[in-house]
């Protein structure tokens, strides 16, 4: 099986990937190793959270079709991760399987993000679910009415990417 992917996403310096892309290799060269990264989300090490998400997006976007029959753990385990990493990735993910999503996955991925967007303070989550909402609202008037209020409070954010990414969001609102 080889060494636990675990072990291979640890240690080091937070901000290196580590040995990330030596995960990504043997998912991609095996992809029944893919629950085995997944997993790595219930680690306790907060670098393997950050981590596993870097893998699994490298991932999706070679095999998109790994990660959809995951729809519903990444709402229920990830959405419920306190890490700002995982959140963020979580908006990217949303975006991506958006159109694999059913109604009820589309509702709870849509609360993750606005719960985010309402309490996050981290400014990757921010902009990250904001790109997603938007994209998402530009189809749905209710989301766009809930979005507006938002926007216009991050556009006055203290982090000028914050901000400036709420303004250009908020001007492409349709009224």
């Amino acid at each position: 099986m080889g060494e636990r992917f675990e072990n291979m996403l640890a240690g080091g310096h937070p901000n290196s990937l580590g040995r990330t892309l030596e995960v990504v290799a043997s998912v991609l060269a095996r992809p029944a190793r893919f629950a085995e990264l997944f997993a790595c989300y219930a680690a306790a090490d907060p670098v393997v959270r950050l981590r596993t998400s870097n893998a699994l997006k490298r991932v999706e976007a070679e095999r998109h079709d790994l990660l959809v029959p995951y729809i519903d753990r990444l709402i229920n385990e990830v959405g419920e991760l306190d890490q700002a990493s995982a959140q963020w990735t979580l908006a990217q993910f949303f975006d991506r399987l958006a159109p694999d999503m059913d109604s009820a996955q589309r509702a709870g991925a849509l609360a993750i993000m606005q719960r985010n967007l309402s309490a996050h303070d981290d400014w990757i989550v921010l902009n990250a679910t904001v790109e997603t909402l938007s994209r998402w609202a530009s189809e749905d008037p209710s989301l766009r009415q809930w979005l507006r209020p938002h926007l216009e409070r991050l556009s006055a954010d203290r982090r000028k990417s914050v901000a400036a990414r709420a303004r250009k969001h908020l001007r492409r609102l349709h009224p």
